[in-house]
């Protein structure tokens, strides 16, 4: 593979564009996934007052006492809620945990009461209120997103809606601390691949986040201050049957930046728990043949959460 750095895409070709800028939007989309796995997204619904607003709540809210944090870090919830305190999780296949402490921003739209309500930070009153702004905003575009990919993919249009309107999703704002030279064979997170649908990643404008190609070799994605990272999930390469690649990923500790803290803010859009996850009939061929067990959605995020370290 010769792909050097991470293709860039505009939703809004797709959202308001004619039919001609909407085919375009759906085969470099879907090209791009079915490659190297990721795109760089302008055009999507997180305005810029936003995102500044939400990095300068989350900054606030790591920099509280650590004893006032772990009031909101929740036993029995698998980190699915709330605070998960440094060094808890750790990538399939590692045993050395991530350097990283982060929050969890879960369904706002539950009329149904089927998830754990989100947890509310007394301290930081801006923080509840721009995390659920953005929830619902990343949201938005992942939906758009997901059309698009229907249509790539020769499936109705809405064909995932069913699924992900009020699904599992979660907003995961990070912090990375400044790296310890005593800490040894970690780094920021390690190599690995999403469990979910797509994730939309806010914050990968600098140094750090790697993608693997096919071939082995690490590139940089690098998005534009307007840019989300976008890449596929597990789920939707299983339901594939790969033809969407789900890609191998990490966030190193560059040198010129490793005495510092990095912030991060990925957005998993998860579907509905009981989302059946069998590969598409279509998507298997004689050169392609089935890869993958039948599995609901729920089942297939409990084996990668015990695999993880969160759940016992």
């Amino acid at each position: 593979m010769s792909i050097s750095r991470v293709p860039s895409v505009n939703l809004t070709h797709y959202v308001s564009g004619n039919r001609k800028d909407q085919l375009r939007f759906i085969e470099e989309t879907g090209n791009a996934f079915s490659t190297i796995g990721f795109v760089a997204l302008s055009g999507h619904y997180l305005d810029q007052e936003l995102t500044e607003n939400l990095y300068r709540v989350i900054k606030q809210f790591f920099a509280l006492p650590e004893e006032i944090k772990k009031q909101y870090e929740i036993e029995g919830l698998a980190g699915q809620r709330g605070y998960t305190s440094f060094g808890k999780e750790t990538a399939k296949g590692f045993k050395v945990p991530d350097l990283k402490e982060f929050w969890h921003f879960g369904q706002y739209f539950d009329p149904d009461g089927i998830y754990p309500p989100n947890c509310i930070v007394e301290e930081l009153p801006e923080f509840n209120t721009y995390g659920q702004f953005a929830f619902e905003a990343l949201e938005k575009t992942a939906l758009e997103l997901l059309r698009a990919l229907s249509e790539y993919l020769e499936l109705p249009k809405h064909y995932f809606d069913e699924f992900i309107i009020g699904g599992n999703s979660i907003l995961r704002p990070i912090h990375y601390p400044p790296v310890n030279e005593n800490v040894k064979n970690a780094v920021r997170a390690a190599a690995h691949g999403d469990i979910n649908l797509i994730t939309l990643l806010m914050g990968a404008h600098g140094r750090g986040l790697q993608v693997q190609r096919l071939d082995g070799e690490w590139i940089d994605a690098i998005a534009a201050p307007n840019e989300l990272m976008i890449n596929v999930g597990d789920m939707l390469s299983r339901h594939t049957n790969n033809r969407l690649k789900s890609t191998i990923h990490r966030v190193i500790n560059p040198e010129l930046t490793q005495n510092e803290s990095r912030y991060s803010i990925p957005f998993f859009m998860h579907p509905k728990r009981d989302m059946p996850l069998d590969v598409l009939p279509h998507c298997i061929s004689e050169d392609q043949p089935k890869q993958y067990e039948d599995i609901t959605a729920g089942e297939f995020l409990n084996e990668r959460l015990r695999e993880l370290g969160l759940m016992k």
